[in-house]
């Protein structure tokens, strides 16, 4: 495996735990699937949608969203929202995220990783 590869490894080991996350935090309001995918874009965190759709139903199933489908245009969108369990578990999950920032701020710091 080359360095590169190591590193993408990595990275994606790094963004896969923060990914249910920021998909509970987007669906605050509701999104369809490609709209929530364009947003994440937006929003510089890169998610391909064979990884966003199964998260969706995987969360879907656990109870934290709920999805109504809007078939008043021509092409039938499934529209997810996160929904007072969903709330409960993003909240706990944020906190939890931030304690997690503050201490490897706290061990890797910009003086002590640099030094």
């Amino acid at each position: 495996m080359s360095a590169n590869e190591q590193m993408q490894n990595f990275i994606t080991e790094l963004r896969r735990g923060s990914l249910t996350l920021a998909v509970l935090g987007c669906l605050k309001q509701p999104h369809y699937g490609y709209a929530l995918l364009q947003t994440m874009q937006e929003k510089q965190i890169d998610v391909e949608a064979n990884t966003l759709y199964p998260l969706l139903r995987r969360l879907e199933s656990q109870g934290l969203l709920v999805s109504d489908w809007d078939t008043s245009e021509s092409r039938p969108r499934k529209y997810y929202t996160v929904n007072e369990k969903g709330e409960m578990v993003y909240k706990e999950l944020m906190t939890e995220w931030k304690k997690l920032q503050n201490s490897i701020e706290s061990i890797c710091g910009e003086d002590k990783c640099n030094g």
